[in-house]
């Protein structure tokens, strides 16, 4: 055993742990029934809360001699534990995706290190052992310290720990005492270990999980496995336990049972206590444990001496069973999809310090999502975290603390070289410790069904280790990597087949060679900034392929984190805005949830795709198809509606119990119609009961078809008047009066009952502000000239038809393109006061696809409140209005624009028929389409502002309201965001016509 403290360890991959116990399950104890019922074990000892810190550049900086007892700390700073130091002003600020944090700063090859430039954190604590801990074994536990760290407790050395995002504990028992003790820990930014735990994050260092002590009663269980299965029939369960006893055990007995969820006891056991004890029976007739249902028990062990307590343990029990049978992922006998997500633990104030609030968070908006699968990427989450998806049903693949990215993938090359681990024997025995160190942890909870062997290290004898290493502990679960996509070499070392970023084509062509393997995609739809476009063309393989079996968004929050501007203000920050270099700037915005946890406009998507019952109403007929393996719809109901132009006009609830993996149809739902307009009818399914994660009346999902009853079109009454100016042709009516400007070449007045809405003439564009797709695939290069195409176009001729009840003047528009490209705007006013536009794009060979077209007005920024009927709530886009519905919505412009991390094209309506701004007191224009639906945003920024903005707060306060009616834009893409287009269904190709007519009118 070591005694002394060794910085030579540092560079050591073989080094990896010093003094540290055993891994083992996370089970609960507590040492009487008292504090069993209440939930206290008075045997832990919170260590959490202020600590002395002092930061140093590197070890020769550092107070050496910091961990003796008479040392003194006056001098050092305070901080908070669980917390990383760079979030409490200590350090650089650092995010970068694939490059190692020193890259192009020190010439290193893995294990090395810099040492000069290693900060390093010295912490500190002064505490009282609890009474109830004197006398007793003590574990020291720390639950996640970044990245290695050295510990001394009473000026002793205690051990030392890596592996940033599992346990790393220590027997304190001969260095604690009554009374007052004192805990050292040095904690080192950068060992070898940072050059396998190269995950896309923020860059953070600390001791950011829990710190306690744990006292163990005179017989303790010290590990716990549950085997929890199910029959063939998959109607009884399986339980297996297999408990590993330390302490006295003389004359000891264990007194197992199981309770079911109403605390009813449905078995029980009895043994002698040995070293190990095996348990266990064939439990007739249970709840299988799914997300659908996730149904939990409880193991109670009891170690008990002359019939008194000594040690309880508990356990939630959950029966399933997972395979791979048949080319395909069964859970209980039923091919399982992941309707998953990545997660990454993050919150703007906090980083990866986060508590159980935000995972409460986390789950809740989850399941309110449909989502029912979450990886969690790329390392071991906190225990409670899996407690919370056993409790709530989420599936999870369990992924080990291992990612080398930049090891092997140079600026897009492969390129492994230098990979580690790869198959050098150095690092075999470090990551077969991570694995083992998660799988002990974590192997007792049900909703883990596959366990990872990490992410993006390329492949070799070493990951390969982790899989038998696997194979060989637990035979009720499959194992994942994505790397054997990159080397094929090592194929065996995943169960399934799984891929990054591949294009629905090209998982098609996979499917259709019959493979062995069944196919997820673990990372997919590239959710950064205004993303999430074509995910349709993903989930419908659902139904094309059986051995397609799902996928995981990357990913869930934005990581961003806040600080104060120039002006004092809080912003959210992203990488390279602390002079952090190099840097991957905002690539970490790549979330369904903002960094703030508030939906982004994308998860109306999702959770519509996600949805595991679908409703589709034809010709009236409801189809109600419930894609539950397990639960019926009996526990939810259902509300028929119609709308009459977007007005609700009756509603009728139904309780329609349709077996899982069924479909029904009901007619007669809805009542006959027969005044014209436009009908919506819509079917909403609800939960019937409140849940854990939502309360009862919550939608889960919707259908919808569209129906017309013809109206008659009543012709404006009225009498116009036209002035013939040099300059300008005026056109006079009731309450109203126009400007057609033949110097501008448009609209140059819109006057109605006296207020002159047009502050500059309108423009057409042929331009939207960058995505961040669109900046990842070049979009810029490959379709810029639209930019000045729109912006730098001149009128080239005006042409006037008068008659009776309209006046029409056409401009023809030339666009600063090589060539004569030409495309006409027409004005026709009526008596009523509408001012009917009609835009003309002939179609040009030649020429990239245009990224929109369409009609800019710029209005004064009091007309900022928006009401509109088309697709809604939230944003949405030709390649993202699955989850949208037809109605009447509200919002102001200021609301519409989505607070993206770098601004972009924000705000877009689809199939919109009118389109209503105004001012606080009502007065606005009305914006209608003629025969045809259009796209629309209102925002208080143009896209020209937005392009060239970093930040939000680098926008301007609104001095307008910019309102855009287009004939459409292309979609925003979201296969990847480094260069994959948006799918060609979805572009405005420039070799088609493209027209558009709207009218504008006071209100």
């Amino acid at each position: 055993m070591e005694t002394r403290a060794n910085l030579a360890w540092l560079q050591d991959p073989e080094v990896f742990g010093v003094n540290r116990l055993p891994a083992h399950s996370d089970h609960k104890y507590y040492r009487n029934e008292s504090q069993y019922q209440q939930g206290q074990n008075d045997l832990k000892q919170s260590l959490n809360g202020t600590w002395r810190f002092q930061y140093s550049k590197n070890a020769n900086l550092r107070p050496k001699d910091f961990y003796q007892i008479d040392f003194d700390t006056s001098a050092f700073d305070s901080i908070q534990v669980p917390g990383h130091w760079q979030t409490q002003g200590f350090d650089q600020m650092h995010y970068t995706n694939t490059a190692y944090p020193w890259d192009g700063q020190d010439e290193l090859r893995p294990p090395m290190v810099n040492m000069q430039a290693n900060p390093v954190g010295s912490y500190r604590k002064t505490f009282d052992l609890d009474e109830a801990l004197v006398g007793k074994t003590i574990h020291l536990s720390f639950q996640g310290v970044e990245t290695a760290f050295y510990v001394w407790v009473n000026g002793q050395f205690v051990g030392y720990g890596e592996d940033a995002f599992t346990p790393s504990e220590f027997d304190v028992s001969q260095v604690l005492h009554a009374g007052q003790n004192i805990i050292a820990v040095e904690v080192y930014k950068h060992s070898s270990a940072s050059w396998i735990e190269d995950q896309d994050f923020w860059r953070f260092s600390g001791i950011f999980r829990d710190v306690y002590l744990t006292a163990l009663p005179e017989a303790h269980v010290n590990d716990l496995k549950v085997g929890q299965d199910l029959s063939a029939d998959f109607k009884d369960g399986l339980l297996d336990v297999e408990a590993t006893l330390g302490g006295n055990l003389t004359d000891l007995k264990v007194v197992a049972q199981l309770l079911d969820s109403k605390s009813k006891v449905i078995w029980s056991e009895t043994t002698v206590a040995g070293e190990v004890v095996t348990l266990g029976d064939k439990i007739k007739g249970v709840s299988a444990w799914s997300a659908e249902a996730p149904y939990l028990y409880t193991l109670e062990i009891r170690l008990m001496r002359a019939n008194q307590v000594v040690e309880i343990v508990s356990q939630k029990v959950g029966f399933r069973h997972f395979e791979l049978s048949d080319g395909l992922m069964k859970l209980n006998g039923k091919r399982i999809i992941f309707k998953g997500i990545n997660r990454h633990e993050f919150d703007p104030y906090k980083g990866r310090a986060i508590s159980e609030k935000e995972m409460l968070w986390d789950i809740k908006f989850m399941k309110q999502h449909n989502i029912n699968a979450v990886r969690t990427s790329h390392y071991p989450n906190q225990s409670r975290w899996y407690e919370l998806c056993d409790e709530y049903g989420l599936y999870m693949i369990d992924e080990t603390n291992l990612e080398s990215h930049g090891s092997w993938q140079k600026l897009g090359q492969v390129e492994p070289s230098w990979n580690v681990p790869g198959s050098l024997p150095e690092w075999k025995a470090n990551v077969l410790d991570r694995a083992n160190s998660m799988y002990q942890r974590d192997k007792n909870h049900p909703a883990i069904l596959i366990w990872s062997c990490g992410n993006e290290s390329y492949a070799g004898e070493d990951i390969l280790a982790m899989t038998e290493f696997f194979h060989q502990v637990d035979a009720s679960r499959i194992v994942h990597y994505e790397g054997v996509f990159w080397n094929r070499d090592f194929e065996q070392i995943s169960d399934m087949e799984s891929r990054m970023y591949a294009k629905p084509a090209e998982i098609a062509a996979y499917l259709d060679t019959k493979p062995a393997k069944p196919y997820i995609s673990c990372e997919y739809m590239h959710a950064m900034g205004n993303s999430l476009g074509g995910m349709s063309l993903y989930t419908d393989l659902e139904e094309q392929y059986d051995q397609y079996q799902g996928g995981f968004i990357w990913d869930f929050i934005d990581q961003a984190v806040y600080k104060k501007d120039n002006y004092g203000q809080t912003v959210l920050a992203y990488g390279g805005d602390f002079d952090d270099r190099q840097s991957d700037y905002e690539f970490s915005g790549d979330g369904v949830a903002f960094a703030n946890r508030t939906a982004t406009p994308k998860a109306q998507e999702m959770k519509q795709l996600y949805a595991n019952v679908k409703i589709k109403v034809a010709n009236q007929v409801v189809t109600v198809r419930n894609q539950n393996l397990f639960v019926s719809t009996g526990m939810t109901y259902f509300v028929a509606h119609i709308k009459r132009d977007g007005h609700e006009i009756w509603s009728k609830r139904f309780d329609w119990d349709v077996a899982a993996g069924k479909s029904e149809s009901f007619d007669d739902v809805f009542p006959i119609q027969s005044i014209a307009g436009e009908y919506t009818y819509e079917v909403t399914q609800h939960l019937k009961n409140d849940t854990l994660w939502a309360k009862n009346g919550y939608e889960l999902t919707f259908g919808q078809e569209v129906q017309t009853i013809a109206t008659k079109t009543i012709k404006p009454s009225g009498k116009l008047t036209v002035v013939h100016g040099d300059v300008n042709i005026g056109v006079k009516g009731d309450n109203f009066h126009v400007l057609l400007s033949l110097a501008e070449g448009g609209l140059s007045s819109y006057r109605y009952e006296g207020r002159e809405y047009i502050t500059r003439t309108p423009k057409t564009s042929f331009w939207r502000a960058l995505t961040d797709n669109d900046r990842g695939v070049k979009h810029g290069f490959d379709r810029g000239l639209w930019l000045g195409a729109g912006l730098y176009q001149k009128h080239v001729d005006a042409k006037v038809e008068e008659a009776t009840d309209r006046v029409t003047v056409t401009f023809t528009h030339q666009l600063a393109l090589p060539g004569e490209i030409l495309h006409t705007v027409a004005y026709t006013v009526y008596p009523d006061g509408r001012v009917a536009i009609h835009l003309t794009y002939p179609g040009y060979l030649g020429l990239p696809s245009l990224p929109a077209y369409g009609y800019d007005l710029k209005l004064k920024e009091q007309y900022h409140k928006v009401r509109y009927y088309g697709n809604g709530p939230a944003e949405n886009y030709r390649d993202r209005k699955v989850g949208a519905r037809l109605g009447i919505f509200e919002m102001t412009a200021q609301d519409n624009l989505t607070p993206y991390l770098v601004p972009q094209e924000a705000g877009n309506r689809t199939d919109v028929r009118w389109l209503e701004v105004s001012d606080e007191s009502g007065h606005g224009l009305r914006i209608s389409g003629q025969n045809q639906v259009f796209e629309a945003s209102v925002l208080p920024h143009s896209e020209y502002e937005l392009e060239n903005a970093m930040h939000q707060e680098e926008l301007a306060k609104p001095h307008f309201t910019w309102v855009r009616i287009l004939a459409g834009q292309m979609g925003v893409g979201g296969d990847d965001s480094w260069g994959a287009p948006v799918h060609q269904e979805y572009w405005l190709p420039a070799d088609q016509a493209l027209e558009l007519t709207f009218t504008i009118q006071g209100i």
